[in-house]
């Protein structure tokens, strides 16, 4: 049988497909990475926000965390939406048994400004999910909330990420500046080499879900073997297109187009 990449996230959903476990797997699907999925919360949001949120007991976190690390092969996983530091405790109890690519996604402000994790939990994911990590992916407001620093500069944004991977302990640190004016402007921090991911703004109000992608985009490429420098940077391509094809569907931020890149070139 051919060998086959796959992924795995831990995540929350989006019915309205442009976020969440739904943008992961599709952003799986598209890199040729075989998904897989384990659900923390079941959030009932579209393109406008938030509008309900139901946590997963913790029981059946576990069990699904054991279904699948007990069965199925898995070369990469990322997080998403962990809302509390229950959740956590949970999923670092089975992910400290696994020396794989581990990607976090620190989802804790939804694109339409909602909060999604409390401070808590904020605390927990820094101090025991963190150290553990190939890579940590903030937006700027989640830079901001994770080291108490004020982002406005691209200074500060390399200040940022060279906290979280010497004070915090994480493998790499992706801090993204889409909230600055401007190019997208990206900076990648593995301890030793800061890079700067630069690429035009895309005039659009339709990036719901890009964090999301973006992170998966990085989980299936690592997934496939490729070195981080190298996913990321194929990762920072595919969203990208993924937002200029984006869909002007709903009534708020639209989502991005998962299979504006097919498989990923």
């Amino acid at each position: 049988m051919k060998d086959v990449a796959c992924a795995l996230t831990i995540a929350g959903t989006d019915p309205s497909g442009g976020a969440g476990i739904q943008a992961d797997l599709k952003t799986f699907q598209e890199l040729q990475s075989y998904g897989m999925s384990i659900i923390t919360s079941v959030v009932a949001q579209n393109t406008t926000g938030v509008q309900g949120v139901h946590h997963i007991p913790l029981e059946m976190i576990e069990a699904q965390l054991t279904s699948v690390f007990s069965d199925m092969p898995v070369h990469a996983f990322k997080t998403g939406m962990i809302a509390n530091m229950d959740m956590m405790k949970v999923i670092e109890k089975e992910i400290r048994k696994h020396d794989i690519p581990f990607v976090i996604d620190p989802v804790m402000v939804a694109t339409s400004g909602d909060m999604l994790i409390n401070e808590g939990a904020r605390d927990y994911l820094r101090d025991h999910l963190i150290p553990y990590c190939t890579i940590v992916t903030p937006n700027l407001p989640e830079a901001e909330y994770l080291t108490g620093m004020e982002i406005n500069t691209f200074e500060e944004m390399q200040e940022a990420a060279e906290k979280i991977v010497h004070e915090y302990g994480a493998g790499a640190a992706l801090v993204k500046g889409g909230h600055l004016v401007g190019d997208a402007v990206d900076f990648l921090y593995d301890g030793n080499e800061m890079i700067e991911l630069h690429e035009k703004r895309i005039d659009t109000v339709n990036t719901h879900g890009t964090g999301c992608t973006y992170s998966a985009a990085i989980t299936a490429y690592l997934s496939h073997g490729h070195r981080l420098h190298d996913a990321v940077k194929k990762s920072k391509y595919y969203v990208t297109e993924a937002i200029r094809h984006s869909f002007d569907l709903g009534a708020g931020s639209g989502p991005t187009n998962h299979f504006a890149v097919r498989g990923g070139e």
